[in-house]
């Protein structure tokens, strides 16, 4: 899927939905969403939505299925837009509770965009 390698949840969602090949007005009907809401969240002018029954809309019409990792991807964008930690972590409290940590290591060892993505990479296969 294009929509993984976006920045942002608006650019992730304008991939996803050229690849299926679907006007910003079909989208706009399909999610019942107003298209100009739709193509600020696109561009980046306004925030993600983060109304769950919402997010649930778009994601059904972007064909994404909960639990698969697109869906996920989606979602993580739309909480970390909106400046949030996306819900399934913060409900973990282990994972929590190792939060700071992270946090302080990617601050004080100003590590380049490379490190940042192996980290990631790691982080994955944890």
């Amino acid at each position: 899927m294009s929509g993984e390698k976006a920045v942002h949840f608006g650019e992730w969602v304008r991939n996803r939905r050229a690849e299926l090949r679907l006007s910003l007005r079909k989208f706009a009907e399909e999610t019942r969403l107003d298209p100009g809401n739709l193509s600020k969240y696109e561009r980046g002018v306004l925030p993600p939505p983060q109304d769950p029954d919402t997010l649930e809309r778009m994601a059904a019409v972007l064909k994404l299925k909960e639990g698969d990792p697109g869906c996920r991807e989606f979602m993580d964008l739309a909480a970390l837009g909106a400046g949030r930690i996306p819900t399934d972590l913060v409900s973990d409290p282990k994972l929590l509770a190792k939060m700071p940590l992270l946090f302080r290591a990617i601050r004080t060892r100003n590590l380049t965009r490379q490190q940042l993505l192996e980290l990631a990479e790691r982080l994955k296969s944890l």
